[in-house]
């Protein structure tokens, strides 16, 4: 691997105007249309040499045979023993899952069906309950497309902190209100804490059958029931679909209930069409696989430790939030899929905002800060409210201007008014913003971050860097055994009253 890598460390670095005059076709071949969304990878500093060399890497990573086994359901996250099926949901998988995974659809519409009938009793609002993978998805999805109308009021909760729970029951009225618990393992503690109160907020307001009133959604149906939840109610999914990965299986039950089922179903079309793109694709034409040739060069040739992502619109708000758990949580890691340390830098620290609030706020050290930071903007070309004057067209003009900008750079006598340029960007441009191009949006961010897990030798589908805190909130909590620090123990003190070892 380590030949692989030589001809890119060995390529000469050039600036990108130098990039755009010595290479006429360069704007062609760094841009891809597909699903609805153009890419535009030109104002990076990928070269055709460094695209030559990426694409040798990628075939002496055997990307394209990773990729197969990934759609084919062979085990890819090798340290649980598992496949990764979450592309089944949407119908590209193996046939046996993707056989399953309609069968778990089919049950949630029939769920759906009876409470737009009102088998559950007038219901006016959703409070969706789980955190991580189990509840960005849907935030964000519901977030970005319910703006104009949402067929049923809906919150989504995750912080564990009483006033975000609190803050949501005050919205609604317990007698209308459907509580939908989403955990894998319906063991999940901030989740399931959250959920013993609203079912008690249920329970003090006179609620009858409050335990009726409650939809499951696991990959572990048996606790469901034994936390009380009728079989019927409970939305199974698959063990093989990640928590990060899993808004397209049932956990995406409040995204159909809120959007509509066709809304759902437009969503999982759009995912299959980015699936087919970057599983059929040549290299130097594939969306996801260039966006990861990309940051496998700012990463590992640049030192560059972050990304930022902008999204020039209001819809798209959470975004950022949702990519840093995709991404971070995926590629977080130190050692390779066999176990070994890694030689390279793995993630990238994403974060992000959204424009035009971030262009008063952190643009001044990505135009003249000492870092170096490749940015990714995402906008679309349609917008969403009907407001006079041009309020979406000079949203896009900032956009594309901060861009241009970074590239270009200016020159002063002013030292401090001198803009250096030569700064990379990624602009993600929608036609619109509906379920079927968020759908593919998201897909070939995740289909991104398996090709660059597979340049780097890493399993982007198991998370145990977030259990041993865990672990030790317990300790804390139960008063166990474990030996903590004297600054860990003085704020135990402070905070709790208490003298623990």
């Amino acid at each position: 691997m380590k030949d692989a890598w030589k001809p890119l460390e060995e390529a000469e670095v050039q600036p990108l105007s130098t990039l755009f005059e010595s290479e006429p076709d360069r704007l062609a071949r760094l841009s891809v249309e597909e699903a609805g969304i153009r890419f535009d990878f030109s104002k990076t500093h990928l070269s055709e040499t460094l695209l030559a060399g990426f694409e040798t890497l990628a075939e002496t990573r055997d990307l394209a045979g990773a990729r197969e086994a990934l759609f084919s359901g062979k085990t890819v996250n090798v340290t649980e023993g598992r496949a990764a099926e979450h592309t089944a949901e949407r119908g590209q998988g193996a046939p046996e899952s993707v056989a399953r995974a309609q069968g778990f659809h089919a049950r949630m519409r029939a769920l759906i069906d009876a409470i737009e009938a009102e088998a559950f009793g007038p219901i006016r609002s959703i409070l969706h309950i789980g955190i991580g993978g189990s509840a960005l998805g849907p935030d964000f999805l519901i977030d970005a497309l319910g703006r104009d109308e949402q067929r049923y009021e809906t919150a989504v909760v995750s912080n564990v902190d009483g006033a975000a729970l609190e803050a949501a029951l005050g919205r609604f009225d317990p007698q209308t209100t459907l509580l939908v618990i989403a955990s894998k393992t319906f063991t999940t503690s901030e989740t399931m804490l959250n959920a013993q109160s609203a079912l008690l907020w249920m329970q003090e307001s006179g609620v009858d059958d409050p335990y009726g009133r409650i939809v499951a959604l696991t990959a572990n149906p048996d606790k469901a029931v034994e936390f009380g939840v009728d079989e019927t109610r409970i939305l199974p999914f698959a063990e093989t679909v990640g928590g990060r990965y899993s808004l397209w299986s049932s956990i995406g039950f409040p995204i159909a209930l809120a959007l509509g089922w066709e809304a759902f179903e437009e969503l999982l079309e759009g995912a299959a069409a980015m699936d087919r793109h970057f599983r059929l694709a040549p290299l130097a034409e594939n969306a996801p696989i260039l966006a990861a040739f990309v940051d496998r060069y700012y990463a590992n040739l640049r030192a560059a430790e972050t990304r930022a992502v902008f999204a020039y619109d209001e819809r798209l708000r959470l975004l950022p939030a949702y990519l840093q758990q995709l991404e971070m949580e995926s590629n977080g890691k130190n050692v390779t899929s066999d176990g070994k340390p890694v030689s390279r830098a793995t993630s990238p620290i994403v974060w992000g905002g959204v424009g035009t609030d971030a262009q008063h706020a952190v643009f001044q050290l990505l135009h003249q800060g000492t870092h170096l930071v490749p940015v990714e903007f995402v906008a679309a070309i349609e917008p969403e409210h009907g407001l006079a004057f041009d309020h979406h067209r000079q949203l896009l003009i900032n956009c594309f201007a901060q861009a241009a900008a970074l590239m270009a750079g200016r020159e002063a006598d002013d030292p401090a008014r001198s803009y250096p340029g030569d700064r990379p960007s990624t602009t993600i441009l929608l036609d619109r913003v509906d379920a079927r191009t968020l759908g593919a949006l998201i897909a070939f961010y995740e289909h991104r971050t398996f090709a660059n897990a597979v340049l780097l030798g890493i399993n982007p589908f198991d998370q145990f860097g977030v259990e041993l805190g865990k672990e030790i909130a317990k300790a804390i909590d139960g008063g166990g055994d474990l030996d903590f620090d004297p600054s860990t123990k003085a704020l135990i003190a402070r905070a709790f009253g208490e003298e623990q070892a």
